[in-house]
């Protein structure tokens, strides 16, 4: 089974089209199998893109700890969260659920109750990240979610 990205969700090629002369992919992200969405193959703009490879996956994840939270003041930190998580970038996700993580760890310790806007980007981000990357590792996304952790926490010990 073939994999790409298209927009931010990781989809499934179900076939290849052909209408009006034109190769149309038709697609089911892996979240929601039960949404179709046909687009032309030869897009020019940067809606589709290619799952990145093991070995990119593996320098990305090699690269977590060295990838900065975001710093900014609480007024314009959604704004931030929302910037990032449309960018398209990998790399920005890990900063999400990096700062986001790091925020409501705090506040846990704080004794105060998480941020739920906090664990909303958190957990969009994750999904994001994960599904993407448990395709380009072979692993299930709780494994992928397993094996990021404890391949980051083997590189900062």
């Amino acid at each position: 089974m073939k994999y790409i990205v298209y927009k931010r969700n990781v989809c499934k090629i179900k076939e290849i089209k052909n209408i009006n002369g034109e190769d149309y992919y038709v697609l089911t992200p892996i979240d929601d199998e039960s949404l179709i969405i046909t687009v032309p193959k030869n897009s020019s703009s940067n809606l589709i893109r290619e799952i990145i490879s093991k070995e990119e996956t593996e320098k990305l994840i090699d690269s977590i700890p060295s990838i900065n939270i975001i710093d900014t003041n609480e007024k314009i930190l959604e704004n931030e969260y929302k910037t990032l998580l449309n960018s398209g970038k990998l790399s920005d996700l890990i900063k999400i659920i990096k700062t986001t993580y790091l925020r409501n760890f705090n506040r846990i310790n704080n004794h105060k109750k998480i941020s739920e806007k906090d664990d909303n980007y958190f957990n969009k981000a994750e999904n994001l990240l994960c599904h993407e990357l448990s395709i380009s590792l072979g692993l299930s996304f709780d494994e992928t979610k397993k094996y990021i952790k404890e391949r980051v926490e083997s590189l900062i010990n």
